[in-house]
């Protein structure tokens, strides 16, 4: 993984601009520590940071080469999982290759194929390249949004950057933000609007898009969407196939010069790939797969099922560890550790975000660098399959809201009634929530039951999984690991999202296809574990910490967040302790400790992004 940006403007000389392009990179130094590198022509340059994962010599960024008289330029971040078979395609069309790497792969099918070039990829990827003859910039982000792609156009020109940090450090980006900007934090984050980039002026190029950039302006549109279409397999061709393409996901993405390992919760998801990921291991005659988990001090003691988090996550580690004898490392964070870590886990996300679910994985995320480069992980495993409670709940099923969002009323009682209504909130969130649904695609034959499990489920793919994919980039990128999540392989996504709900809640379980094609890679009782989500710390104190914090804000009178919240009302959700009743405000985790933390996380944010409320 790595981090890339970019300076593209027809009247400015960018050789004598270099610094800038440069220091947009530098900010983002902790996506690639391995090495950087600018290259700049009078119109355009561009700039990487790398973390070394495939041919360390021979995939040195920025890359160019030469076809037909037109050089091409490109500064990438990702891993293409198919490239293997991309560069025997293109050698039997003529091409030379001078490296091992998948960036030459992918700037070669470029020149071979042009923009149809970003359609044959199978992996994760933001990338740019520059066409010398033509003088365009050519950009790209992968069909889930697993790497991330901001852009900011200028009158004359066109910026982008692997994060927002990285723009903000260009002196031609404003760090203002509209009311539409502080809805998408306080109202929908730490979810996002797709290609909503908070600042006003920088966007995010939207997963599964591309964008053209030349002197006549910027063309974007999307190359991949999720489609509509019946489902002809039965039960047992689906869960042949499902196990096809969870096994051929995970073996790819193994690819890497640097070690590998598995994030393992004891979870479905996270065991089938590590069981995918063992057999690769073994059959390959490499030693068995590093495994690590995450877990806090005393969760024994403070753990009570929430209807959410059903049960702990260590005795079912050590039970799939055991069976698929990987060699495990358990890492233990404590709240000292998670209170320290807040406003480092906001600045790599350069938002208010997770809480302690964010800061734990920042944490968790050094220790493994310590001794992998690589990890794969779970993530959106639930998404697909329809695993979340939102799924199956009466009241999300018949809401007219985001179904993880459900609370928005107790959420907008903590802020500023008069803040409340600038940014109109409510009115904000029901709009985007219609703009999601009418993206849906559909089929005529669905019945109504199956037409609204197909809207949850492109809501939860295209508005909750990034936010996930989001926190899983930022917290590891922070602490240079790049983590890759086979369940977004775009093959095995764009399958499942046909099968009848019947279908893929087999026996009446929550991602029964799942637990069925799987059958054969896991025990019975892994199988048939309920869902426990990443987990938060319940340990009290926690809470206590976080508002020791918060308190401290509420004494301030020049703290930027005192027109925004509700003081009094934040002063009795702090004088009820730890132990009243949670009421989830975002996803399933984030209670009356998480919803501190945000908000300390968002006033820091404020102060130190220099935010220009407008």
């Amino acid at each position: 993984m790595c981090g890339i940006a970019g300076w593209i403007d027809y009247r400015r000389n960018m050789v004598e601009n270099q610094h800038h392009i440069e220091s947009m990179a530098q900010a983002m130094t902790c996506r690639g520590p391995d090495g950087s590198g600018t290259w700049v022509v009078k119109q355009a340059g561009l700039s990487h940071r790398r973390l070394v994962v495939i041919d360390p010599e021979g995939g040195v960024q920025p890359m160019s080469r030469r076809h037909h008289g037109t050089v091409y330029t490109i500064v990438y971040n990702g891993e293409i999982y198919n490239f293997r078979e991309l560069r025997q395609e293109l050698e039997s069309l003529g091409y030379h290759f001078q490296s091992r790497s998948d960036t030459e792969v992918l700037l070669t099918a470029y020149m071979a194929w042009g923009q149809g070039a970003v359609s044959r990829l199978n992996g994760i990827f933001a990338f740019a390249i520059w066409n010398s003859r033509k003088e365009t910039l050519y950009l790209a982000r992968d069909r889930l949004g697993v790497k991330p792609l901001f852009y900011s156009e200028r009158n004359n020109g066109l910026l982008f950057a692997s994060e927002i940090k990285g723009l903000l450090a260009h002196p031609q980006v404003s760090r203002r933000v509209t009311a539409d900007g502080l809805a998408e934090v306080f109202a929908l984050g730490p979810a996002r609007t797709p290609g909503h980039g908070i600042f006003q002026n920088i966007r995010e190029l939207r997963a599964g898009w591309h964008l053209q950039y030349d002197r006549s302006g910027i063309r974007i549109e999307p190359y991949w969407q999720l489609t509509a279409a019946p489902h002809e397999d039965d039960l047992e061709t689906t869960a042949g196939l499902v196990r096809d393409l969870v096994q051929d996901a995970v073996t790819r993405q193994l690819v890497a010069d640097v070690p590998v390992v598995t994030l393992l919760s004891g979870g479905l998801d996270s065991s089938i790939v590590t069981a995918v990921a063992q057999s690769a291991f073994l059959r390959q005659g490499r030693p068995p797969i590093t495994t690590f988990s995450v877990d806090f001090a005393d969760m024994a003691r403070y753990f009570r099922d929430n209807g959410f988090q059903t049960n702990l996550d260590a005795p079912w580690v050590t039970r799939v560890s055991e069976y698929l004898a990987t060699r495990h490392q358990r890492v233990e964070l404590d709240t000292p550790e998670l209170d320290a870590a807040l406003l480092q886990a906001m600045r790599a996300r350069d938002l208010p975000g997770h809480a302690d679910v964010d800061t734990s994985l920042l944490l968790f995320a050094k220790r493994i660098q310590q001794q992998a480069t690589v990890g794969l992980s779970g993530e959106a495993a639930d998404e697909i399959f329809g695993g979340y409670p939102w799924f199956h709940r009466p009241d999300a099923l018949t809401s007219t809201t985001f179904p993880w969002s459900l609370r928005l009323k107790h959420r907008m009682s903590v802020l500023n009634p008069d803040f409340v209504g600038h940014i109109h909130a409510f009115d904000y969130v029901d709009a985007r929530y219609r703009e999601a649904i009418e993206e849906v695609p559909r089929l005529r034959s669905d019945t109504p039951e199956e037409a609204r499990i197909r809207e949850i489920t492109y809501l939860s793919i295209t508005r909750f999984l990034p936010t996930l994919l989001d926190r899983k980039d930022r917290m590891t990128m922070a602490h240079s690991l790049e983590v890759r999540v086979p369940f977004c392989d775009h093959r095995l996504v764009e399958y499942v999202f046909n099968i009848p709900w019947a279908i893929k809640n087999h026996q009446g379980l929550s991602k029964g296809i799942l637990r069925k094609a799987a059958s054969k890679w896991l025990p019975a009782a892994v199988l048939s574990r309920r869902k426990s989500p990443y987990p938060s710390t319940p340990n009290p104190s926690y809470f206590y910490a976080m508002a020791k914090r918060m308190t401290e804000i509420l004494e301030d009178p020049a703290s930027p967040l005192g027109p925004i919240i509700h003081r009094q009302r934040i002063r009795d959700v702090i004088a009820q302790g730890p132990g009243v009743e949670q009421i989830p405000w975002f996803g399933q985790l984030m209670g009356n400790a998480q919803l501190l933390a945000f908000l300390i996380q968002a006033n820091s944010w404020l102060t130190e992004y220099r935010v220009e409320l407008l």
